[in-house]
């Protein structure tokens, strides 16, 4: 029951994303042809509102789940390449796809069952770079 809210909060998310037309195919790629706005408003909206919530969070102390403080752990910087490669590699991904990871599953709520193929091969991504983690430059 403790993580019935949060699953409550998991479909308002993927309510908005779906009136805010962030899981439209044509708006994704309006956005990488520079077409578009709206979903670089829509980005600059989640990076402001997420840095806000972060801070309030800090500030009053609130703790996760299971009693850990809420915070970022400090950022060690690397080498440009890491990120250019793995940057490119989302960007690559999420423009072939029409889709970003995060209404993925929003996708597959609305019906649009094809996404299943691009879950899996997220999926499948994930599990291969935590296999090559140690072996991989970090």
């Amino acid at each position: 029951m403790t993580y019935a809210r949060y699953v409550l909060m998991g479909f308002a998310f993927g309510l908005v994303l779906m009136k805010s037309e962030a899981i439209s195919w044509f708006r994704i790629q309006e956005m990488f042809r520079f077409q578009s706005f709206h979903m670089f408003g829509i980005l600059g909206c989640a990076v402001v509102t997420a840095g806000i919530t972060l801070r309030l969070l800090q500030r009053f102390g609130v703790r996760s789940v299971d009693g850990q403080p809420i915070g970022l752990e400090p950022k060690k910087m690397g080498s440009g390449a890491r990120y250019a490669i793995g940057g490119t590699c989302f960007g690559l991904g999420w423009a072939l796809t029409g889709a970003c990871p995060g209404p993925l599953f929003t996708l597959l709520g609305a019906g649009i069952s094809v996404v299943s193929v691009t879950i899996l091969s997220a999926l499948v991504g994930t599990w291969t770079y935590a296999m090559l983690r140690d072996r991989l430059p970090h």
